[in-house]
């Protein structure tokens, strides 16, 4: 009898250890959020409001985790990643522009490197580039018309980092020229919001060094394409390609074993879903298939991650570029990507915090959003903070002040999601308590 029992507590034993293998292990330190200033059941608002959002019919599920001072502090999953499966905390998502500090790191790897500098001309590296042209309105009372005429200076490195180039999304801009011409790229769908991964790379460079500009290089904050024509320069300069050369100097180092540019079959199951439609617009989610390796590697918008992944590349910037020991980059190198870099003399006829939160408030620096001060934003924060969001429902944010890093993960394109990204961060903020 006892020689039973123990065989069962033995069987018990393996098992839970294999369970223990099983589960994902946490991204970063576990600490109980009042060791380093946060409350527990403040905290626990966020869970509260996400389910709400889920019962409502926001989004299908959502995945959050919040680290201060370098120590997990909250992680929770909630809803559904598809019709049938739970959310889990493991759970992959397609992270859109999320993709762009990621592209924007390997970069200034290269420029740490001596391979490329920020006020290198764009033509260096891919040709066409050194001979771009603009798409310019011309003042009518009648129907809308423009004016090619050649560019005034070449963009550089840094203006594709800054979004500076002159470049567009085809679903952003309203110059015809140039969304007609993105169209003809092959890099603008109008049956799939920003899938740029149909065209090899060759012909990316080709066609987009055809199609004129939506401003003069150096001058405008334009949203767009620029990164992953970044993309390019990397494969250029680096030789090898964009998520080859990420898996070698960012992924593999720091951890990130689920981030890439598409899923193998194995990996297919943990993929989050949309909702068949979305609640607010009552429009079908279409969101890119990342199934099969796509033809080119989006800098811009191809990535796939998850939150814990997500996270520990946001404690290795907020930790100036290191993590566990794996230096990435510099310390000198992240304050300058996270410095401003549009100044007074860029026009923002949308500032970059109007286009992910709906606030003013924030500049950009190299691949990121950057607050200036502790006020003006209508959001919480603190002067130095740097963030970005993906066009299917994902945010994070570092604010080095606070020490706080915070990853929010659905797959809802939805026009309101800069509603819940606002709605997370003051959850946050409010749960900071020492």
């Amino acid at each position: 009898m006892n020689r039973n029992r123990a065989s069962r507590a033995a069987w018990l034993a393996l098992i839970l250890s294999f369970a223990a293998l099983a589960a994902p292990q946490p991204p970063l330190p576990v600490a109980k959020p009042e060791t380093v200033g946060m409350s527990s059941q403040r905290l626990a608002k966020i869970g509260a409001a996400l389910k709400k959002e889920v019962a409502d019919g926001s989004f299908r599920g959502a995945v959050v985790m919040v680290a201060r001072k370098g120590k997990l502090v909250y992680h929770d999953a909630v809803g559904m990643q598809s019709a049938s499966v739970p959310m889990s905390e493991d759970s992959i998502f397609r992270i859109y522009s999320m993709t762009k500090p990621l592209a924007s790191v390997a970069a200034m790897m290269l420029v740490e490197d001596g391979r490329i500098q920020l006020t290198d001309p764009v033509g260096k590296f891919l040709p066409g580039f050194d001979k771009m042209r603009v798409s310019v309105p011309v003042k009518s009372t009648d129907t809308p018309a423009y004016d090619i005429v050649a560019a005034e200076r070449a963009m550089t490195v840094q203006d594709l980092l800054r979004h500076t180039s002159g470049l567009a999304y085809g679903e952003i801009t309203q110059n015809t020229p140039v969304k007609e011409g993105l169209e003809r790229a092959g890099v603008y769908r109008k049956d799939m919001d920003y899938e740029a991964r149909g065209v090899t790379p060759a012909e990316e460079i080709e066609r987009m060094a055809g199609v004129p500009l939506a401003f003069q290089p150096g001058t405008t904050w334009h949203y767009s394409l620029s990164v992953d024509i970044l993309g390019r320069v990397v494969e250029t300069a680096s030789g090898k390609r964009l998520s080859e050369f990420l898996e070698e100097r960012l992924f593999r180092p720091l951890g990130m074993k689920d981030s890439a540019f598409s899923l193998p079959a194995e990996k297919l199951a943990r993929l989050a879903e949309p909702l068949d439609k979305d609640r607010f617009s009552g429009q079908p989610n279409k969101l890119i298939d990342v199934s099969a390796v796509p033809k080119n590697d989006s800098g811009g918008a191809g990535a796939v991650s998850t939150a814990a992944d997500y996270l520990r590349f946001c404690q290795m910037m907020m930790n100036g570029g290191v993590l566990d020991g794996r230096r990435v980059l510099s310390r000198t190198t992240v304050r300058l990507m996270t410095s401003d870099h549009l100044g007074n003399f860029i026009n923002q006829p949308v500032q970059p915090g109007e286009l992910l939160l709906g606030t003013k408030g924030y500049t950009f620096g190299l691949g990121f959003a950057v607050r200036q001060a502790d006020g003006v934003g209508g959001v919480p924060g603190a002067a130095g903070e740097f963030m970005w969001a993906g066009y299917a429902g994902t945010y994070f944010w570092v604010d080095p002040r606070e020490q706080v890093t915070a990853v929010l993960m659905t797959q809802a394109p939805s026009p309101n999601r800069a509603y819940f990204r606002r709605m997370l961060k003051q959850l946050v903020y409010q749960s900071i308590v020492d």
